[in-house]
């Protein structure tokens, strides 16, 4: 990973002992060595952090919890479920807008898959774990992302009150034990994948249950 890496103050103080152990040395070797292979790895190793970057410590409201990065050319950068701008919208992002759509009124479905607007207003669009091999969905499972982001969880879990964390399809839900329930607000469904949509994602209402619970905590609501 190169210096530079962008990420918020706030979260370099939060994460640095995270950042000084020895699993967290061992990712980043294990990272430089697939590079010094040959390896394309995405997101581009300036925008690893970029869910840290865009959406410091002190503005999280929204936990969106992903599993991997996309893994096609130019898809991945840095945000979960979000796709940079000129690339075409993915399955599961085009299943997130159709129910927005149904759940929000006079919400647009945009021409694009880019949720920086999300990760500016509080959301943390946050993968398990941060980094790919193209074309090789997974392939960085297992190689000490999901201890950092575990921490990262525990964390907000910690030391905030009043998130809410959104937790679509197993495996999201298996880090449900990380986060406290008094003190925070636990959304789950099913994945928007193709694959699950239908069992149970559409008329989850997670988008207006997350505003509703915001407005009731005295926080700005998010504009889907």
């Amino acid at each position: 990973m190169s210096n530079q890496v962008q990420i918020a103050e706030s979260w370099k103080e939060k994460l640095l002992p995270e950042f000084t152990k020895p699993y967290f040395e061992q990712l980043k070797n294990f990272l430089k060595q697939e590079k010094a292979n040959g390896k394309c790895i995405f997101p581009p190793g300036n925008l690893i952090f970029s869910a840290f970057d865009m959406t410091p410590f002190y503005a999280v409201k929204v936990v969106l919890l992903g599993q991997d990065p996309y893994h096609g050319i130019g898809q991945a950068h840095g945000l979960c479920f979000s796709v940079n701008t000129d690339v075409a919208v993915p399955p599961s992002l085009k299943n997130i807008y159709k129910e927005i759509a149904n759940d929000i009124p006079d919400f647009k479905i945009p021409s694009h898959g880019n949720l920086t607007h999300w990760a500016k207003q509080g959301v943390l669009l946050l993968n398990a774990t941060l980094t790919v091999e193209k074309d090789k969905a997974g392939s960085h499972q297992g190689k000490g992302w999901e201890q950092f982001t575990d921490a990262v969880i525990t964390t907000i879990s910690t030391q905030k009150q009043n998130v809410v964390f959104i937790l679509w399809g197993k495996f999201a839900q298996s880090k449900s034990h990380l986060i406290d329930p008094s003190k925070h607000l636990i959304l789950t469904a099913a994945h928007p994948s193709p694959f699950s949509v239908h069992n149970g994602f559409f008329g989850c209402k997670h988008f207006s249950k997350t505003n509703d619970y915001l407005i009731s905590k005295h926080h700005t609501p998010i504009q889907w």
